[in-house]
């Protein structure tokens, strides 16, 4: 079985973050994998496990030829990368981004490719589907529990009332949720294997992409604004002087709750 796996590299969330001048999150310093990812890439190791042979191929776009993320994916277990960096990738909206990444994937076969529900630094929650439509296979998000049975991909949904139970063909592309699998940590063996696997480096131009598909040119939405969120103001304070109850009534009926 072969799983391709779509890692995000981030800002480090435990350092101050910034906006550059068109608004978007500023990615000039340390990178790391984004936490959503790791259930990925280790619900892509397990699979493979149970398959009894297989391989994980590991896809990020990121700036800076910036490999770090993909490098913890390796330590876990994945067995290569594959890394999209380009200069004029600054500024790429969703849609870009999923062409770019949809195009790197589409260079070779792969049985299945696993993404997280929503990247933690943009929470659109779009990109996954977008690959999905880009690469031609169907797609099921929100995967509580995953198997691969043959030619076909059985997946427990989660929903807001339970799950749903889904069946699809293969190829396909699934996200997982968070708890879905608990990923394992790097070892030091880990760590040190991942520094001697290969990590293929690609610009838009191997993917026969231009510079007017992708970045700020290509892209099809734009930030126009960005304002600190107002602060609350103070609740209402109702003193019960025995009548707390009433007082509590006539306001819920004032904005018609009740």
């Amino acid at each position: 079985m072969k799983i391709a796996v779509c890692v995000k590299q981030i800002p480090d969330p435990a350092s101050p973050q910034k906006l550059d001048a068109s608004y978007n999150l500023a990615r000039d310093g340390k990178l790391i994998m984004d936490e959503s990812d790791s259930y990925g890439v280790e619900m892509a190791l397990q699979l493979v496990d149970a398959s009894g042979s297989g391989e994980v191929v590991v896809f990020s776009m990121a700036p800076r030829n910036e490999t770090s993320g993909i490098r913890n994916a390796l330590a876990m277990g994945a067995h290569r990368g594959v890394l999209v960096s380009d200069d004029a990738l600054v500024g790429s909206d969703a849609l870009s981004t999923a062409k770019v990444l949809a195009k790197a994937i589409g260079r070779e076969p792969f049985d299945l490719v696993i993404a997280g529900t929503e990247s933690s630094d943009g929470y659109t929650g779009t990109l996954p589907v977008q690959v999905a439509e880009l690469l031609g296979v169907a797609s099921v998000t929100f995967a509580k529990k995953v198997q691969v049975d043959g030619g076909s991909l059985k997946v427990e949904r989660q929903t807001e009332a339970g799950y749903d139970e889904v069946v699809s063909p293969l190829p396909a592309v699934v996200t997982v949720t968070a708890g879905v699998v608990e990923p394992r940590y790097p070892s030091f063996k880990g760590i040190m294997a991942a520094k001697s696997k290969p990590v293929e480096t690609l610009g838009i131009g191997d993917l026969g992409l231009t510079a007017d598909e992708v970045g700020k040119t290509g892209a099809r939405e734009e930030i126009s604004e960005v304002r600190e969120a107002e602060a609350r103001a103070a609740g209402t304070v109702v003193v019960d002087e025995g009548d707390a109850f009433n007082k509590v009534v006539e306001y819920l009926e004032q904005i018609k709750v009740i």
